[in-house]
C-alpha cells in the first residue's frame, strides 16, 4: 500500500489520483530493522489531525454524499490470528465517489493528498472496530480496482505500517493477476459485499504482524495449512461421496459464501479417529443447514491408487451413513494438478482443520484428537 514514484506524485496537482496504489518506496534503501514495516510514504499523515479520543466506530464525511453507503466492521487480532488486540488505531484514507482524493475546504494542508475522506477508529477491548463510509471509486482513466488504504499504530510498536489495502470482491477491474498481487499484509484486504437494504457491510479483520517485515513478535510456527486471515484457496479434489460425488467441484469455487470445515488427512490416517471426526461433523452438517459446509480431504501419497482410493472413501460414507458430509481425496497435498498444493498441508501431520467463512480463513487447529473437549471447540465455532 505505499505510494510508488514519490517524485512523479510531486508534480501532480492535487485533484489527480495516486497512480499506483502501493505504499512501498523502493527507491529508498533497505529499511532498518527498527522500522517494522519498511517504511511508508504518507501513512505519518495518520497523526495530522488526529483526535484526541479516537472511538472504535468512526463515519466519514464519504457517508453523506452521493453514492453507495458502505459499512467495513471486523476484529483486530495478534499475531496468533485468534487473540483480540485491543487499542490499535486504524487510519483510513480513500478517494470520493469520482475517483479523486478530492480536499475539504478546512483539511490541514499537509494530509490534502489524502483528500477529505479520511479517518481513524481505535480497536475496543474485544479488538472490534466499524467504518461508515462510502464505496471508493477507482481513478478515472485507469484499470486499478477502487480502494480503501489502511495504515495502523500499534501501543507498542514505535512507527506506523501498511496493510493491504481493501479491495472490492466484485471489482470488474479486480482481475486474476491483481487479486495474486497483494502482500497479504495483515491479511488480505479482498472485501466481500453482502447487500442489506441500500446499505453494502463487508467484514474484515486484521491481524498484526502477519506477512509485515521487521515485526517484533515471532509468530508462533505453522505445522501445516495457510496462516488465519488468508483467503483459502481453490482447489479441485475428487468427490467420492456426498452432495458433489463423481465431480471435482472447488469446494471454496461452490460454496464460499457460507461457512466451511476443510478436514484434512494425509500419510498418517487413525481411521478410528477418522471415522469419530466424521460423526462428530456430520451432526454439526445437519444442525446447521446450508450454513456449513464439510469436505473431508484425503492426501494419503502412500500407495495411490485412484480408483482404490475412490473405493475406501465410498465405503467408509456408506458406513457411516454421511448425509451432508463430504468425501473427498487428492493424490497428494503437494498436487499442482488439483491445486492442493496451494493448501500448504504437512501430510505427516494427523490432521489439519481449516475453517472459513466468506472464504477467508478464521481459524485453524492441527493434531486434533477426537475428543468431547474438541468437539466442543468447533461446535462453538460461530
Amino acid at each position: 500500500m505505499t505510494i510508488r514514484y514519490k517524485n512523479l506524485f510531486l508534480s501532480i496537482f492535487l485533484f489527480f489520483p495516486v497512480i499506483s496504489i502501493s505504499c512501498q518506496q523502493p527507491n529508498q534503501p533497505a529499511a532498518s530493522s527498527s522500522i517494522v514495516g519498511g517504511g511508508c510514504d504518507g501513512c505519518e499523515l495518520m497523526y495530522i489531525g488526529m483526535p484526541e479520543n479516537i472511538l472504535s466506530t468512526d463515519t466519514s464525511a464519504g457517508w453523506w454524499e452521493p453514492g453507495q453507503q458502505l459499512l467495513v466492521s471486523g476484529t483486530v487480532l495478534q499475531v496468533d490470528g485468534r487473540t483480540p488486540a485491543p487499542n490499535v488505531v486504524v487510519y483510513y484514507w480513500q478517494t470520493d465517489n469520482a475517483g479523486y482524493y478530492s480536499p475539504g475546504k478546512t483539511q490541514p494542508e499537509g494530509t490534502r493528498r489524502h483528500g477529505h475522506i479520511r479517518g481513524w477508529v481505535k480497536s475496543d477491548s474485544a479488538g472490534h472496530y466499524s467504518i461508515y463510509t462510502n464505496r471508493p471509486a477507482p481513478y478515472p482513466k485507469e484499470s486499478i480496482p477502487a480502494h480503501i488504504h489502511l495504515s495502523i499504530k500499534e501501543p507498542d510498536i514505535a512507527n506506523e505500517y501498511y496493510v493491504d489495502e481493501l479491495v472490492f470482491d466484485d471489482d470488474l477491474l479486480l482481475t486474476g493477476a491483481k487479486r495474486k498481487a497483494p502482500e497479504n499484509r495483515g491479511g488480505s484486504g479482498i472485501l466481500r459485499i453482502k447487500e442489506e437494504g441500500r446499505l453494502q457491510i463487508a467484514e474484515h479483520n486484521i491481524i498484526l504482524g502477519l506477512h509485515i517485515p521487521g515485526y517484533p513478535k515471532k509468530p508462533p510456527a505453522n505445522l501445516s495449512g495457510l496462516e488465519i486471515g488468508l483467503d483459502q484457496p481453490s482447489f479441485m479434489p475428487y468427490h467420492s461421496y456426498g452432495p458433489d460425488k463423481g465431480s471435482r467441484a472447488c469446494p471454496v469455487c461452490k460454496y464460499g459464501r457460507y461457512k466451511g470445515i476443510l478436514y484434512f488427512v494425509g500419510n498418517n490416517p487413525d481411521w478410528m479417529e477418522i471415522k469419530k471426526w466424521l460423526a462428530f461433523l456430520e451432526k454439526e452438517s445437519l444442525a446447521r443447514g446450508k450454513f456449513l459446509k464439510v469436505y473431508f480431504v484425503y492426501g494419503n501419497s502412500r500407495d495411490y491408487n485412484k480408483t482404490a482410493r475412490e473405493k475406501e472413501l465410498s465405503d467408509l460414507g456408506a458406513e457411516l451413513g454421511l448425509q451432508k458430509t463430504a468425501l473427498s481425496f487428492v493424490p497428494s497435498f503437494s498436487d499442482e494438478e488439483s491445486e492442493a498444493n496451494l493448501n500448504k498441508i504437512n501430510p505427516e501431520v494427523k490432521n489439519t482443520f481449516i475453517l472459513y467463512n466468506n472464504s477467508s480463513i478464521v481459524n485453524k487447529y492441527v493434531d486434533l484428537t477426537a475428543s468431547q473437549e474438541n468437539f466442543r471447540l468447533i461446535s462453538t465455532w460461530d
